[in-house]
C-alpha cells in the first residue's frame, strides 16, 4: 500500500493562502538565522555582526543615519549592534565633516575578521543550498526580491513593482 504525502509545491488552482504568513516567515527566519549563527559563531560573529561589519567593510567610511537606512534598521538598534564590533576594535566611530557628525569606519582587524567570517559564510550559504536545493533558494530570493520591491514602492507611494505582482518567479 504506497501513502501519499501532501507536497507544499503543488497547490489546487483555486487555493488561498492558509495560516499568518508573519508567523510562518519568522518560523523560516529562525531556522535559517540558526543555520547560519552556527556557522559564523566559529568566527566569534552573529549573522547581525556579520551583516554590518560588510556594510561598513563596503559603503564606509559612513555616517551612521546612512548606515542605519541602508540596514533597514533604527538608530538605537544600529547603536546597539555596533558597540560589539567598537568594543572588539572591528570598527570605529570617528569624527564626520564637522563636529557634530561622526563616521564609522572599519579597522584592519575588522577586515581581518570579516574575511574569516566570510568564508564560514560561504559554507552555510553552500549548506543551505544543498539542504533546501539550489531551484528552491533561487525561488524563495526571487520571491523575497519581488515582496520587498512591493513593499517599498507602497512605503514611497508609487506604482513601481506593481506591474510585476503577477509574474511568477523565474
Amino acid at each position: 500500500m504506497t501513502s501519499t504525502v501532501p507536497r507544499s509545491d503543488v497547490q489546487p488552482a483555486t487555493a488561498k493562502p492558509q495560516g499568518c504568513t508573519n508567523f510562518k516567515l519568522r518560523r523560516l527566519m529562525r531556522q535559517v538565522a540558526q543555520h547560519y549563527d552556527a556557522e559564523l559563531s566559529q568566527a566569534g560573529l552573529k549573522t547581525t555582526q556579520y551583516s554590518l561589519l560588510s556594510c561598513v567593510d563596503r559603503l564606509g567610511p559612513i555616517q551612521p543615519s546612512d548606515l542605519a537606512r541602508t540596514m533597514a534598521m533604527d538608530a538605537s538598534t544600529l547603536t546597539r549592534n555596533l558597540r560589539p564590533l567598537v568594543d572588539a576594535g572591528w570598527v570605529l566611530l570617528g569624527p564626520g565633516q564637522n563636529g557634530r557628525s561622526r563616521l564609522v569606519h572599519i579597522t584592519e582587524a575588522g577586515h581581518a575578521k570579516r574575511q574569516e567570517a566570510q568564508r564560514r559564510w560561504r559554507k552555510a550559504q553552500l549548506g543551505l543550498n544543498a539542504l533546501l536545493g539550489e531551484s528552491t533558494v533561487l525561488a524563495l530570493h526571487a520571491l523575497i526580491d519581488d515582496s520587498m520591491l512591493k513593499f517599498e514602492a507602497e512605503a514611497s507611494g508609487s506604482d513601481e513593482g506593481v506591474a510585476s505582482q503577477d509574474v511568477a518567479p523565474a
